[in-house]
């Protein structure tokens, strides 16, 4: 691990020590010893490769291995510091600075200061490698570690661990029984799935839960992850949001609703629907007893609840009115078939000689995995990237080494130790290039179960300088490739997958989690202060502390973070509408003292109203989220920081807030994402490297600057609130330019009268986003080559457009929110014969005009997923839905009582919708609360007038 420390601090001053090199007669002699220094490092590099598999086994190694590591950091440290100080006394290019300041320097008192420094790391980095010899420790070649962002394009990725049915082997007679138990069982409503971690428990549960009958079955859903709460009265009113799908006034007032209050109200909705409510990961009996008060379990009712727990003894609650089932470990034909369809090519069954050899060092190695799911597919998947028969018996020989108490792996997993597994999962981390080292280790910081934003995750990498970039790729784009292969090495689950194919979320398993925690706790690379529990990881580690992880619930007050001159990562993870108070003391622990920081992750607080000035005093700062945070102060010292690459201010903000022209001296500005009501004033952006430019407002943009921005990939334009209208200039702007934007993916604009030309040049994006009240869409839209996703909101369209839309060739989801047609026959929407062909998607959100909606037999062949939410003139489900053979899930949400009714069994839709496998009506119950305080309010005013 240190070699890839190493490896990625070499590459990150390279162009810091360069500049210093290239200045070094002003400098006088720094040049020479950040040449010296790096020099160093490449050569203690080729010797760490050894060291680092050799550390596990020798305490001394180990120890000899962590002082380089830091010595590896500090001199980052020192070097970048030094740059940026000089930097920030500039006000030009990096080249005039040392011209401008050179009097100052040749003075010598800060040049001797740097000077030393760099000095005493490298003699100390010098010491250390003369001392290798001693250890034994011997110099490796080649470059094992240099991923190959090329390579990655011309190999089409698989991901074996996404439960498909092809990948799930050994459950299919569980996943019936079990989905037949909850559908046809009146006197059984508890179903317990436990066993030891790596079982697949959760697998199996997500298979029965999304089994086609039991969809069709049960009427209302809720999956909940009981490892993440910590009160049960949380958990109950999370239950009871889901279930009754609540909306944001309905939340709050779940929110205030006391612990007898909620069970009361959870318990009474599940007696009298279809409900099945899955509480994974739930660990203890104490756990339970919290909870059982709002499940009616001991009467007559339709509503199910299955548990999974690691908990034998936990299961004995299902025993009395319900199913207990025990996972067990796949049986070698199982294990085998799984391992094979993961760990072998096309291209072996070509060659039976190779073919029988690995079959037969497989079969060994996967001896050493016991049955258990997650150690054969991540031991697959390690095995799929090796091609020889060479590299399977090298990794033979590795697995003896790493598991070698695989013969007692019952014994070792008592007391909930999984050792057996780890050690394979650490196998699978030790054979990732360093780069992908970095990446994985920095998974650790998430809590468990936590739905990773893969977006998020890789402005975090690039903050941290794990990715670097050539003039020809993107650095998001290695950046999702490294991600890509951490997937395809089945060493990240996949969450959710957008339109065009890409995972937008993901999560670590259990025990992949376990593992990830503990390297990063054997190299100090990160750490975790749990103040939900009271607990912090790595008490007692060596080194100083360089990224830091912060849990915090509801009950929390904040405390100053550690203060560490060298904190690199402050990562905060709260409830969401967190509201503690900042003390001066806080502020000045996190935006005072720490001064090398790089990432700041500071979202879902709402007690923060204002950023301090000093927040410029973090010019190492990449990486600054405020998302969903109270802030209604933004200061122009924010100007100072130079290095950001994501500025994220899509806070929540009841007023108007003025942005100050902060963003033109932001060179390395990629994405910005400004508050939806917000006024920037007059400026022009740092243009070369911008990606992502969300809620901008062209009253306060400097149009001209648009034609500059050749990279952007997503655009997302507020309405104007000038005086003026901006449109006629920028229709005119972009007439005089040739330029299209090809790189662009996301449009959303809020349109006034002038706009076809806007469009126009942003032909090539995937997602559409139309708003403002138009008659027309744009000429030429059905030949945009790639657009998959169209979201309509409130155009006022001419009814002759529909005809436009159902044509759109390549369109897989389409969006209607708000009124889109300004004038419908008889209020009636009619999809035609042979419309929308590739459609797959289709919502209707807050219609106020339509009553009804036709499918013609043959129109949206394709289509599997309907949603229709709060539409308030539709009278009923679209006729002709029956004949959407395709059609998979259909989502219902507050909508009238009348319109859920006819979906009922015997009423007069429910044959339109027979078909369907999965049916989900949720919030009428809040919707009829909601009309009813309407008609008391309407009544009210009645008698007041007369």
């Amino acid at each position: 691990m240190a070699e890839a420390v190493v490896s990625m601090v070499i590459e990150g001053l390279k162009p810091l020590g360069n500049l210093v090199i290239q200045n070094a007669m002003l400098l006088q002699g720094v040049g020479d010893q950040v040449e010296l220094a790096q020099s160093e490092l490449l050569l203690m590099r080729s010797f760490l490769k050894d060291a680092d598999e050799r550390q596990e086994d020798d305490e001394v190694v180990r120890f000899w291995v962590k002082v380089v590591r830091e010595a590896a950091y500090d001199l980052e440290d020192v070097i970048e510091s030094f740059v940026l100080n000089l930097d920030l006394k500039r006000g030009g290019s990096m080249k005039i600075v040392f011209k401008r300041y050179a009097c100052i320097w040749n003075e010598g008192v800060h040049r001797y200061k740097i000077g030393s420094e760099i000095e005493s790391i490298t003699t100390k980095l010098s010491k250390l490698r003369l001392t290798m010899q001693n250890y034994d420790i011997k110099q490796r070649k080649g470059n094992e570690g240099a991923s190959s962002f090329a390579r990655q394009r011309e190999r089409r990725l698989t991901y074996a661990h996404i439960s498909d049915d092809h990948d799930v082997v050994g459950i299919g007679k569980e996943v019936e029984k079990l989905s037949t138990y909850l559908v046809e069982e009146r006197s059984r409503r508890i179903v317990s799935i436990w066993g030891m971690g790596g079982l697949g428990k959760t697998t199996l549960a997500k298979k029965v839960y999304n089994h086609e009958k039991v969809k069709s079955y049960f009427k209302y859903f809720a999956w909940i992850c009981v490892s993440q709460q910590f009160e049960g009265i949380a958990i109950m009113k999370e239950i009871f949001i889901k279930l009754s799908g609540a909306s944001d006034e309905q939340r709050k007032e779940i929110a205030e609703l006391k612990s007898d209050e909620i069970a009361e109200r959870l318990y009474n909705f599940q007696r009298e629907r279809k409900c099945l409510v899955v509480l994974d990961d739930i660990w203890t009996l104490d756990g339970w007893n919290s909870l059982k008060g709002a499940f009616p379990v001991n009467e007559e009712t339709n509503s199910r609840i299955i548990l999974t727990t690691r908990n034998e003894e936990l299961s004995s609650i299902a025993k009395e009115n319900g199913l207990s089932y025990g996972s067990q470990a796949l049986s070698d034909y199982d294990s085998w078939n799984l391992f094979r369809k993961i760990a072998f090519s096309e291209a072996d069954e070509t060659d039976s000689r190779i073919k029988s050899r690995k079959e037969e060092v497989g079969r060994d190695m996967l001896r050493q995995c016991a049955g258990l799911p997650l150690a054969i597919i991540v031991l697959a998947g390690l095995l799929s990237r090796k091609h020889t028969v060479g590299e399977w018996e090298i990794v033979h020989e590795n697995v003896d080494v790493h598991i070698r108490r695989g013969t007692d792996i019952d014994r070792e997993y008592t007391g909930h130790k999984y050792g057996g597994v780890l050690w394979i999962l650490a196998l699978s981390c030790e054979n990732l290039p360093y780069r992908l080292k970095l990446c994985f280790l920095y998974l650790s910081h998430y809590p468990e179960d936590y739905e990773i934003s893969v977006k998020q995750l890789i402005y975090f990498w690039m903050a941290e300088g794990f990715i670097s970039s050539t003039s020809s790729v993107m650095s998001e784009d290695i950046a999702y490739s490294c991600f890509s292969e951490l997937v395809a090495r089945c060493m990240i689950q996949v969450g959710q997958i957008g339109l065009t194919g890409k995972i937008k979320t993901c999560r670590l398993h259990d025990l992949m989690r376990d593992m990830c925690i503990l390297k990063a706790e054997e190299e100090n690379f990160f750490h975790v202060a749990n103040f939900s529990t009271r607990t912090r990881t790595n008490e007692t580690q060596v080194g100083r502390v360089r990224r830091l992880a912060i849990y915090l619930d509801k009950e929390d007050q904040l405390v100053p973070a550690r203060r560490d001159d060298h904190l690199r990562s402050l990562i905060y993870f709260s409830p969401q509408d967190f509201q503690p108070i900042w003390s001066k003391h806080v502020i000045r622990s996190v935006f005072n003292d720490l001064k090398l920081l790089r990432v700041l992750k500071l979202e879902d607080m709402l007690g923060l109203k204002k950023l301090p000035s000093t927040i410029g005093n973090l010019v190492h700062l990449r990486f600054l989220g405020l998302k969903r945070s109270g802030i209604n102060h933004f200061p122009s010292s924010v100007a100072n920081l130079v290095c950001l690459q994501t500025l994220d201010l899509r806070y929540r903000n009841t007023k108007m807030i003025e942005i100050p022209n902060v963003f033109g001296k932001m060179e390395q500005l990629r994405h910005l994402y400004l508050p939806r009501r917000s006024k920037t004033v007059q400026g022009q952006l740092a243009l070369g490297k911008l990606q992502t430019l969300v809620n901008v407002e062209w009253g306060g943009f400097d149009l001209n600057s648009l034609v500059e921005l050749t990279n952007l990939r997503k655009l997302f334009i507020s309405e104007t609130t000038a005086e003026t209208n901006p449109w006629k200039n920028l229709e005119e702007i972009l007439k005089s330019s040739s330029l299209v934007f090809l790189h662009l993916r996301s449009l959303s604009v809020v349109f006034g009268p002038s706009w076809d030309i806007v469009v126009l040049k942003f032909r090539f994006v995937y997602k559409l986003q139309l708003a403002g009240s138009i008659e027309k869409l744009p000429e030429g839209l059905s030949s945009f080559p790639n657009l998959s996703k169209l979201t309509l909101s409130h155009t006022y369209l001419m009814e002759d457009q529909k005809e436009i839309l159902e044509k759109l060739p390549q369109l897989r989801a389409l969006y209607f929110l708000g009124r889109i047609f300004s004038s419908l026959t008889s209020d009636t929407l009619v999809c035609t014969n042979g419309g929308f062909p590739n459609l797959e998607f289709l919502c209707l959100e807050r219609s106020t005009n339509m009553t009804e909606l036709r499918v013609e037999e043959g129109a949206m062949p394709l289509l599997r997923r309907l949603r229709i939410d709060f539409c308030e003139t539709l009278r009923a489900v679209p006729e002709g839905l029956q004949y959407v053979a395709n059609l998979k899930e259909l989502t219902v949400k507050f909508m009238p009582s009348e319109f859920c009714r006819r979906l009922g069994e015997g009423g007069e839709d429910s044959h339109k919708i027979k078909h369907v496998p999965s049916v989900s009506i949720t919030g009428t119950e809040f919707r009829d609360m909601a009309d009813n305080r309407r008609a008391e309010r309407a009544s009210r005013r009645t008698w007041g007038c007369l």
